[in-house]
């Protein structure tokens, strides 16, 4: 569940992209909920055949790669599958928007909204410490995208996946029926089991009995975890009920708080074999499932927080391009037998 630096929060602006038309794929914001006690920001890319407007380049900075989408085009036609990204702890839509653009330039409708309290644009405690809404979060945009296909295009209503980073793999676990157990999750704390979940459990209300209740949204048909937090709180039962498709992927270098075989490792342990498909990317680091970083990002990171910059420091031989390349592969070939979608 990454700590993303102040930095980032100011810049946090964007993505690595696979080659492929920036002049397929339209982008634009949203804002659901307004005034409302939850309002969300929501990203959105989605298949376009606009060709009025040029390409240009979304949230280019110092830090992070830019890509290339047409802003504000008019949705394609015909029904599309609905792909729903959730951020890690800290973060935000930017953090796997080179995913969203490649799932996008396959046909997908894409969205990724901002999880109040626990986003870099919003640190309120009060929303941090109800961690039950984040999945909630995410049934509200597939409300509002399945009721308006105006802002992104028709959805297929029945092939609808999530996909999560860290604590984002967290709420698309619990979207998809896992039931978190307090009592469980201190006693794992006590053994330390998950050092960095355990040192959150304050901030996030993981011991408010109101995080027990389900969270499942029945018209998801696929899940994607990646490299997920707090994972052992959530009951074994609860995990062994799950009856959806889920792929579980993890980082094989671990950053010192996160070990993959006692987070998504459990997941996967406990997911029904039948539906599960588990995957350990060795030369991955939590923090690979990321955006592209540009030349001297890290120490241009380090220079204003230090000890952040390994948000752009990857495990092995590979860049982290070929990692996303392979992260991007393994998911969309997941999600076309899943949904049973043509790429």
């Amino acid at each position: 569940m990454s700590k993303i630096s102040s930095l980032i929060g100011v810049l946090c602006l964007s993505f690595s992209s696979i080659a492929h038309g920036a002049e397929s794929i339209g982008f634009r914001d949203a804002a659901f909920g307004d005034g409302g006690e939850r309002p969300l920001h929501v990203a959105l890319w989605y298949p376009t055949e606009d060709q009025s407007k040029a390409a240009e380049v979304v949230a280019e900075n110092p830090v992070f790669h830019g890509l290339e989408a047409i802003r504000d085009a008019a949705p394609a036609k015909g029904a599309h599958g609905l792909v729903i990204l959730s951020h890690g702890y800290g973060g935000s839509w930017r953090n796997l928007s080179w995913l969203a653009s490649d799932l996008a330039a396959q046909g997908f409708i894409v969205a990724a909204p901002d999880h109040p309290g626990t986003t870099t644009f919003n640190k309120d405690p009060r929303q941090a410490a109800r961690l039950w809404e984040r999945p909630h979060d995410l049934s509200r945009v597939i409300d509002a995208l399945i009721a308006d296909g105006g802002l992104a295009g028709e959805v297929d209503a029945g092939k609808i996946a999530a996909i999560g980073h860290s604590l984002g793999g967290w709420t698309v676990t619990a979207l998809a029926g896992a039931r978190f157990d307090t009592q469980r999750f201190q006693g794992d704390c006590q053994l330390n089991s998950s050092p960095r979940a355990c040192a959150l459990s304050a901030e996030l209300g993981l011991g408010n009995k109101q995080i027990e209740k389900t969270m499942a949204d029945p018209r998801v048909d696929a899940f994607v975890s990646l490299d997920l937090g707090a994972a052992r709180g959530f009951s074994p039962e609860s995990l062994a009920g799950v009856q959806k498709p889920f792929l579980v992927l993890s980082a094989g270098v671990d950053i010192g708080d996160m070990p993959a075989r006692l987070e998504s490792g459990y997941l996967a342990e406990n997911l029904p074999k039948s539906i599960a498909t588990y995957v350990e990317i060795p030369d991955a680091m939590h923090f690979t499932f990321m955006q592209l970083c540009k030349p001297g990002a890290a120490e241009l990171i380090e220079a204003e927080t230090p000890g952040d910059g390994i948000v752009c420091k990857d495990g092995g031989t590979r860049g982290r391009a070929a990692i996303h390349r392979e992260i991007s592969d393994r998911v969309t070939r997941f999600l076309t037998q899943a949904l049973q979608v043509k790429p």
